[in-house]
């Protein structure tokens, strides 16, 4: 680099730090963040007073005798006309009820009939403090007071011709221990209801929507009712980057393959016409899932709304599913609500597993049948997740060894003949075009391949391309501790800056350190055997330090992926640098290669092959540049 691109990178660099000084969080905002957790863990230690206070009936509420009768007449009209049959059900006051196992809290509003909030048990949501400490607090889905899970009912002479079941007051009754009703009623013995029953040890919520005597009630002209489901996905992960990107709405249609909308952008998928079997709403590692059982919902229209990285919550997922009704007087369907566990997915057997975000593609089919099923066994035997990722790469290093010799085996024959290629350079001076053919024919002259060890990397392409969707879709990988490392399906963290860098972060991983400089190690020791001369000077030297600034740049790309991977490509390189140093200095006969070289320079060469093409390619090269040289000359003399 020359001096004044020196002195723009330090411009460059000293722009950023200004910028990230200057829009750093102050102490208003750190102490906000603080309160926030203080308020978090005070609202959690007083949960159940709260509850019980929630299911008094509001105060502020006005008392029936408060109200003139006229007003009270008008209130009813207003009710009738709005609401039709179901205006009884149009006032009341919100009261709580609870279904509980071993696995999840689930807690309902009377308000519609509907879930208000999940508490997981087993799983924790970690906040951070401003000094960067960590907080495990409850994880709860549904729980946004922005959620909406309503029924648009066909009644007719009602303003839309639908009455939403949001604003109805459901009675409720509890049916034993595990079972809850929510009843609107319509007069006359008609009524809707909306059954739930929860059983131990299930993530699963029975549901059963009930329509009884509703036929003069329902519109004649509809056949179906509309389900509208608004879901405001709450950051669950410290990583909100790897969090917003597998977070969508994921749908099965019954007579096809699963499909799911744009993780990345927003997006709208209409399938009002095309049956569905479910429809999930999806975080990361954790999904509410709504399953249709016998019959399946005529279709559903899908969309997906990415909010601002600032907003409090990750994406709006809305759901607007068609649900046959016809001559029966119930629809059964069922709930998931918990973590995306591969094997309690797949134990329902309606491909809820691919909810999992492994990929559609050959890699994702070897996540699903080949890592995921190895790691487990694996983890199994040590009982560690981070002892496990060392067996995979030790089994990984150990399968490629033959290709790896081979590698190492040809970077040997091209460092013997390294002696010739440097007499060469100094006979042919800066004649670079001359120097290259003239390499070209030293390697075929001695039977070298100079892209022979380019094979086991492009092997092991696929494994790491396979591992980088595997770690952050794995709920196993899920605040799992290795090292230093909290949760190896998020990044890990040495230390945080005291600014948040454009491209890189806050945090320091130290997996990806170690990964930049074990690499730039092996890039040095195969830098020393590697001979560029035949590039020429400028190319030459601009590969030489792109060998060393490649790892660099992805300094800043790996700083924020997953710890697992990272964890996994810093032992791949401590393998690769032991078997170079090992098989280099001791399995391979250098004298041995000499003698084999030399035996086949002697041999007589077949014309043809990849290096014959490419020295009459260079030899074209060389005669259209000979030609430009000289009629560049003959117009100069000219002139």
């Amino acid at each position: 680099m020359d001096k004044n691109t020196i002195i723009g990178f330090l411009l460059i660099f000293g722009i950023i730090i200004a910028w990230q000084v200057t829009m750093a969080p102050n102490a208003a905002d750190k102490a906000k963040q603080e309160q926030r957790l203080d308020s978090l863990r005070q609202v959690e230690l007083a949960r159940n007073d709260s509850l019980t206070h929630l299911q008094q009936p509001a105060a502020a509420t006005a008392a029936p005798s408060s109200l003139d009768s006229a007003a009270q007449q008008q209130q009813l009209s207003r009710q009738q006309e709005e609401f039709g049959p179901f205006s009884p059900a149009a006032s009341g006051s919100e009261n709580l009820e609870v279904l509980e196992n071993d696995l999840m809290r689930v807690t309902f509003s009377n308000k519609g009939g509907r879930i208000k909030e999940v508490e997981l048990k087993k799983y924790f949501k970690i906040e951070l403090d401003s000094a960067h400490k960590e907080h495990k607090i409850p994880l709860k889905l549904l729980e946004d007071a922005k959620n909406r899970f309503e029924y648009l009912l066909p009644v007719a002479n009602v303003p839309g011709g639908a009455v939403n079941t949001g604003h109805l007051y459901f009675q409720a009754r509890k049916e034993g221990a595990n079972s809850i009703v929510f009843q609107a009623g319509a007069g006359q013995g008609r009524y809707f209801e909306q059954a739930y029953s929860l059983q131990p040890g299930s993530y699963g919520l029975q549901y059963q929507l009930r329509f009884n005597a509703l036929e003069n009630v329902l519109s004649h002209s509809s056949d179906a009712v509309q389900l509208q489901w608004v879901n405001y996905l709450d950051k669950l992960e410290l990583n909100h980057k790897y969090e917003r990107n597998y977070t969508t709405v994921y749908f099965k249609p019954a007579d096809d393959s699963y499909d799911y909308c744009s993780c990345t952008a927003n997006d709208e998928e209409d399938h009002s016409a095309q049956k569905m079997q479910w429809v999930a709403h999806s975080n990361q590692f954790f999904a509410s899932i709504l399953m249709a059982k016998e019959v399946p919902f005529k279709g559903a229209a899908l969309a997906t709304e990415t909010l601002p990285a600032q907003d409090e919550d990750l994406k709006k997922l809305t759901s607007n599913i068609i649900i046959p009704i016809g001559q029966q007087d119930h629809f059964d369907m069922e709930m998931y609500l918990g973590p995306k566990d591969f094997e309690i997915l797949a134990a329902y057997g309606t491909d809820l597993e691919d909810t999992v975000p492994f990929g559609r593609s050959i890699l994702g089919s070897a996540n699903r049948w080949v890592i995921r099923p190895l790691f487990n066994f694996l983890s199994s035997l040590f009982g560690s997740k981070g002892l496990a990722i060392l067996l995979l790469t030790l089994l990984v290093k150990l399968a490629l060894y033959p290709l790896t010799y081979k590698m190492l085996y040809s970077q040997s024959k091209m460092a013997a003949l390294k002696p010739r290629l440097a007499s060469l350079k100094e006979k042919l001076k800066d004649d670079q075009s001359q120097i290259q053919m003239e390499t070209m024919k030293l390697y075929r002259e001695f039977g070298v391949n100079p892209l022979g060890g380019c094979l086991p990397v492009v092997i092991q392409m696929p494994v790491w391309f396979a591992l980088y969707r595997f770690f952050p879709a794995s709920i196993e990988f899920r605040q799992v501790g290795f090292l230093w490392a909290t949760d190896l399906s998020s990044y890990d963290t040495a230390f945080w800056l005291p600014w948040n860098l454009p491209f890189y972060g806050q945090h320091v991983s130290l997996f990806t350190l170690l990964w930049v400089v074990s690499t730039l190690v092996y890039t040095y020791y195969n830098m020393k055997v590697m001979d560029m001369s035949s590039m020429g000077g400028a190319n030459a030297t601009m590969m030489k330090y792109m060998q060393y600034l490649m790892p660099v740049f992805f300094l800043f790309f790996f700083n924020n992926f997953a710890s697992g991977l990272t964890c996994y490509l810093v032992f791949s390189n401590v393998f690769n640098i032991g078997q170079t140093i090992i098989t280099k200095n001791y399995l391979i006969d250098h004298d041995k290669i000499h003698a084999q070289m030399e035996a086949y320079r002697k041999k007589p060469k077949k014309k043809g092959g990849l290096q014959s093409r490419l020295e009459e390619a260079m030899k074209q090269q060389q005669a259209i540049a000979a030609q430009r040289e000289a009629a560049a000359k003959t117009k100069g003399k000219k002139r």
